[in-house]
């Protein structure tokens, strides 16, 4: 299914792993007449498989979704499907995750308490100004953003690269570790921030060349 499959409207894919979440998006989207949903998806997986099915023109991604890292999501959209614009949606308004997604390439971010409009109206903007990001968080957050400070891994972000370094997924990580699986998400976000990173490869291999951890630990998961 393509996006001329709309008669000029502008398709948008829902990403969200709340179901009561998406219906309301799906509600508010619905309802306005240039816009049409393509279909919806709960995990990193099952989003990038609907991306390539239907080369969105909108993807709605919620920040938190099962699966990849949300960075990892967004490239590997963007690589399937370069015209589809992605705007982040989040209950999290951190100046470090921002400049990391949109390195990646992202089209918006926004917090999930902004009105109706707003969102209607960043679906739009993006869509008709694919050069445009469209943001809706805190000043403060705004204002960090044009040049976040690296700093050293923590103990327990050295501890969790390790880990990642074999392979394991956030899940067997915090599971490992005895956290929740948010914890060890968050402490991945900020390594990518410290490390410049764009991947979990690249955070390892970063890593590694500064030995930062132990080159055993690669080596343990070939």
């Amino acid at each position: 299914m393509s996006p001329s499959s709309f008669s000029g409207k502008i398709s948008v894919a829902l990403v969200d792993d709340h179901a009561l979440f998406r219906e309301g998006l799906r509600e508010i989207l619905e309802s306005t007449p240039d816009l049409a949903i393509v279909g919806e998806a709960g995990n990193s997986a099952d989003a990038v498989q609907l991306v390539e099915d239907t080369r969105p023109n909108v993807v709605l991604l919620d920040v938190e979704i099962p699966g990849d890292e949300v960075t990892e999501t967004v490239t590997r959209i963007r690589a399937l499907s370069s015209c589809t614009q992605i705007i982040i949606l989040s209950m999290y308004d951190g100046p470090q995750l921002l400049t990391r997604l949109l390195a990646a390439g992202i089209s918006g971010y926004l917090l999930k308490s902004i009105h109706r409009h707003e969102l209607i109206a960043a679906v739009r903007s993006v869509y008709e100004d694919p050069g445009r990001v469209v943001l809706a968080v805190s000043r403060t957050s705004l204002a960090q953003v044009e040049g976040p400070q690296a700093g050293v891994l923590t103990d327990k972000e050295k501890e969790i690269l390790q880990l990642a370094a074999q392979a394991l997924s956030n899940l067997q990580i915090a599971r490992r570790l005895g956290l929740a699986e948010a914890t060890v998400k968050r402490h991945m976000r900020n390594i990518f921030v410290k490390l410049n990173a764009v991947s979990r490869i690249d955070a390892v291999n970063k890593a590694l060349a500064a030995s930062l951890i132990p080159a055993q630990s690669r080596r343990e998961s070939d």
